[in-house]
């Protein structure tokens, strides 16, 4: 257990922790990436390596920083080469040891979905008074704490800010630092303006990692105020080499279309959910082969049909959509003559005909008919009537 299990991005990383060992670590460091390159895992490395108990690799660093001196770092880091990482308990680096009672009660967070579930499970279970004034918090070390977004709006509220504001500049009670962990850059406002008094001030004792897909979305003021790290996406190929182990039960194929799908998001590679996806694409198939060719339509009527009301149906009526635009932006591909950008190859004679008998004018078409069903499923519209109507739309005038 270590940094050496954080997969890609070892210039980021050993950055990061090269910050730890000459303690010149930010108050406030940003984290960007894709959703699954581990900004959230990563995080809560940081954080454990920061109040390990046994520490590993401290001692050797402490050595180093004397050696090399204090140094400085930008506050502006991409990761923009990805050296293997070295043995984490000979590099000469802080390191954590998995075992401690920090160490492990912090990596209890790290199921965000389903810790961020059983707090607004919990919150479901109080008076209805106490509900509209509780905020969604992930809590399993008295001094980490992790704010996601708040429920129904998935946004950083200003009542979680002021929480944070409340106890930050109160000295950790069991580790030798306080770590707060925003898990996304979607701020109302008012959190926002919030959040900035504590970066003007931060205590010495307390970091804040903020996540984000992307740092632009974040206020200048925050930013300007933060280090800033981006990890970038892994290669495919080494994408591919990671799943072979990751997911034996997948043939090469299969994780061959995964490690494409996933664009080099690692984390989002181990979650992904082939058989939906291959049964969504099949339904999407039937669907532009429909709207490309015309006649027969009863394979089409008996697939739109199975997609009834409720929270279900709206599931897979979201995975359909995905779906299409992905078949689409295939199609384009082909269409173009970069082929080697399609991600769905395993299909390739499929798209080939769609390429063939779709020209611009029908994609255009079919991109404006997405985002016109898209829009009938925000009004509740009868989805089957919505995909049946999208496809008639598209069928080649008789």
């Amino acid at each position: 257990m270590g940094f050496g299990d954080f997969v890609g991005n070892s210039s980021a990383v050993g950055r990061l922790r090269e910050m730890l060992a000459r303690d010149h670590f930010p108050q406030a460091v940003i984290l960007a990436g894709a959703q699954g390159s581990g900004k959230y895992t990563l995080a809560l490395m940081l954080a454990r390596a920061m109040n390990c108990l046994e520490r590993p690799g401290a001692r050797a660093a402490g050595a180093h920083a004397k050696e090399e001196g204090t140094g400085s770092f930008a506050f502006d880091i991409a990761a923009e080469k990805d050296d293997s990482l070295k043995d984490p308990v000979t590099d000469g680096l802080p390191d954590f040891c998995g075992r401690c009672s920090n160490c492990v009660r912090i990596g209890q967070a790290l199921h965000l979905e389903e810790r961020c579930a059983e707090a607004v499970e919990a919150r479901e279970n109080l008076r209805e008074t106490d509900k509209k004034e509780t905020r969604i918090f992930v809590q399993t070390h008295p001094d980490v704490l992790v704010i996601p977004p708040d429920p129904p709006q998935m946004m950083i509220k200003v009542d979680q800010v002021r929480h944070v504001i409340q106890r930050i500049y109160y000295r950790p009670a069991e580790a030798r630092e306080s770590v707060y962990i925003f898990t996304s850059s979607a701020f109302m406002k008012e959190a926002a303006n919030s959040l900035l008094k504590i970066l003007e001030e931060p205590p010495g004792f307390a970091t804040i990692f903020l996540l984000t897909e992307n740092a632009g979305e974040l206020l200048p003021t925050i930013r300007s105020r933060s280090a800033i790290f981006t990890l970038k996406a892994l290669g495919t190929e080494e994408l591919e080499a990671r799943l072979a182990v990751a997911r034996a039960d997948w043939n090469a194929g299969q994780r061959a279309l995964v490690a494409r799908l996933s664009e080099g998001a690692m984390g989002r590679a181990l979650r992904f959910d082939l058989e939906g996806y291959i049964a969504a694409r099949s339904q999407a198939l039937v669907l532009l082969r429909s709207a490309v060719g015309g006649g027969e339509h009863s394979e089409q009527f008996k697939m739109t049909e199975s997609f009834r009301a409720g929270a279900e149906g709206r599931q897979k009526m979201d995975a359909l959509l995905r779906t299409l635009y992905l078949l689409l932006e295939d199609v384009m591909f082909l269409q173009s003559g970069s082929a080697q950008l399609v991600r769905n190859r395993d299909i390739a004679g499929e798209l080939g005909k769609l390429a063939e008998a779709a020209d611009f004018a029908w994609m255009q078409r079919a991109a404006e008919g997405l985002a016109e069903v898209e829009r009938g499923v925000r009004r509740n519209l009868l989805r089957s009537l919505s995909l049946d109507a999208f496809a008639a739309a598209l069928e080649p005038a008789r």
